[in-house]
């Protein structure tokens, strides 16, 4: 009985294990592991064309006068008295203005620049040959300061380029007021 019990027992396992196997040799086989092309489609190809070149017109001898005034738009009329006579430069401090120190200069300030508020810090970290500058909620052109110094009776606020944004001189204690480049009037104050 023994004997018959064991062949009981060893052909059902058997059969388990050819099934198991049979199973496994045809996983194998299917195509659901193939590889599956991920690459994008090809683009068309740009179209071509002629290029031509021409001499550029020389330089016009009536530019501004200010080397740190702004150039025209480009794509203007220089034909527009209001351009040929260039952009808009912050004014001059006046001369009773008294002298700027950027020690003076340095923290935070209240901003009202055409209207709105915000708030502008300047600091003494060196940004090129200018030091720090950070506008918080900033409106048109004070928004792009990025760098400050001082020039004299001035404090002299650029982009992130080194473009003038606004000219600023003292007016009063811990006052200062001036111009941007677009003509909007700009105030500091503590």
């Amino acid at each position: 009985m023994a004997s018959e019990m064991a062949l009981f027992h060893t052909i059902p396992t058997r059969g388990l294990l050819i099934a198991c196997a049979a199973l496994a040799i045809a996983g194998c086989s299917t195509s659901r592991f193939d590889t599956v092309d991920t690459r994008p489609a090809p683009l068309n190809p740009a179209p071509s064309g002629t290029v031509t070149s021409n001499q550029l017109p020389p330089p016009s001898p009536a530019g501004p006068t200010d080397p740190s005034a702004f150039p025209p738009a480009p794509g203007t009329s220089t034909t527009d008295p209001q351009v040929a006579a260039g952009p808009a430069v912050p004014p001059a401090a006046p001369a009773n203005a008294p002298d700027v120190t950027k020690e003076a200069m340095v923290g935070a300030w209240k901003v009202n620049a055409g209207g709105g508020g915000c708030q502008m810090m300047l600091s003494l970290t060196k940004q090129a040959s200018d030091f720090r500058a950070a506008s918080l909620r900033c409106p048109g052109d004070a928004a792009n300061v990025a760098a400050w110094n001082v020039a004299g009776k001035q404090v002299v606020l650029k982009d992130n380029t080194g473009n003038v944004v606004a000219r600023l001189y003292s007016s009063g204690a811990e006052k200062y007021d001036g111009q941007t480049a677009g003509g909007t009037p700009i105030s500091f104050s503590r």
